[in-house]
């Protein structure tokens, strides 16, 4: 039976590079796969996953009105799918999420989408919250915050390097705007700016 993944971290844990490697495998023993990321995540371009160690793949973008799954069956019927995935999942809408479950249930494509649980608030997302209740397979990848504690936080800093309390849930940015820091250490970097 194919499954829903969802692997989830903080920026910086190699979110991106897994979903490529994941690609790679699966094109290398000759099976097709569709890529998705979000069409708000431009910073290579839109439609392209990139990560910051440098591979990047053509994908094809979503925003709020893309039926996934609609794609994904139109595909599979030129074509056998043996697997979808998913980059910034975090911007997929709690509909989106349902249909990515539709397509494990009802075609048997295994989907991994891979994304950030929490925005820089430390609120969830709602593509998120959506993966975290219904997914088959909840994976957490590993980041490492500047204290050597496990990185779960994204802080979103200013040009100057400090913490940023208030804003759109939505900003694109890489080293330069969010840094991964444990739990305390987003906390006090907040309260820093707050108090």
């Amino acid at each position: 039976m194919a499954k829903l993944y969802f692997y989830y971290a903080s920026m910086n844990a190699g979110k991106s590079t897994n979903l490529l490697q994941a690609d790679f495998n699966y094109r290398e023993r000759g099976m097709r796969t569709m890529l998705f990321t979000a069409r708000v995540h431009d910073r290579s371009g839109t439609g392209v996953i990139d990560s910051r160690i440098g591979l990047a793949a053509a994908a094809t973008p979503f925003d709020g009105g893309t039926d996934i799954a609609a794609a994904v069956a139109i595909g599979h019927a030129r074509e056998p799918v043996a697997c979808v995935l998913v980059d910034e999942a975090q911007f997929l809408s709690a509909a989106q999420v349902d249909q990515l479950a539709h397509v494990a249930d009802a075609l048997g494509i295994p989907v991994l989408a891979y994304g950030l649980r929490t925005d820089f608030q430390g609120h969830l997302f709602p593509g998120s919250a959506r993966l975290l209740a219904i997914a088959d397979t909840l994976v957490e990848l590993k980041s490492v915050c500047t204290c050597g504690r496990k990185a779960t936080m994204n802080l979103r800093v200013d040009a100057s390097g400090r913490a940023v309390a208030r804003g759109a849930q939505t900003e694109i940015g890489g080293n330069d705007r969010y840094v991964a820091l444990c739990r305390r250490h987003f906390r006090a970097a907040l309260d820093e700016v707050t108090a």
